[in-house]
């Protein structure tokens, strides 16, 4: 397969991989939240031991705030393979192989921290109330689908653009 040239436009991404790219958004919203209650001072689902024993009063706040922002940030990234744009950085051309190696690796790496969260709920939580371990769970469950959704739009981006 040829790659396209800079001045010839990729095909535009097909309706489902745009879905797959929004969708990837949406999967990290819930978590997110959950850890900015956290950064609020709510303890959401942990005990007060369990709250403290996180670290999460201090510092702690500023980190589970950062990590749900970096977090969504990186999902939304997605984006950038369904868009026209993403062909080029700072006015210049972006290789597809490149942008192709990255977001396949991105979901490689994606499968394996996230996955284990499918089995969140048969593991003992002792930091936290029985109920907020079964919420959390669920509020965590959406993440499992990070990685074949990226895969899924990495594909795509690829067979657009002949990496």
């Amino acid at each position: 397969m040829t790659q396209p040239q800079a001045n010839h436009p990729a095909p535009p991404a097909p309706r489902w991989a745009v879905g797959a790219a929004h969708a990837v958004a949406l999967v990290t919203l819930p978590s997110g939240i959950w850890r900015l209650l956290l950064a609020a001072g709510f303890l959401a689902g942990y005990t007060e031991a369990g709250y403290a024993a996180a670290g999460i009063p201090g510092w702690g706040r500023l980190h589970v705030a950062c990590l749900s922002i970096g977090t969504e940030l990186l999902a939304l990234l997605t984006l950038v393979l369904v868009r026209p744009r993403g062909r080029r950085w700072r006015g210049r051309p972006v290789s597809p192989r490149a942008v192709t190696a990255v977001a396949g690796a991105a979901a490689a790496a994606l499968a394996v921290a996230w996955t284990p969260f499918a089995l969140y709920g048969t593991l003992p939580h002792p930091d936290m109330t029985p109920l907020g371990a079964t919420v959390v769970g669920f509020l965590y469950l959406p993440l499992v689908a990070w990685a074949p959704l990226l895969a899924a739009v990495t594909v795509s981006y690829h067979r657009r653009h002949g990496a």
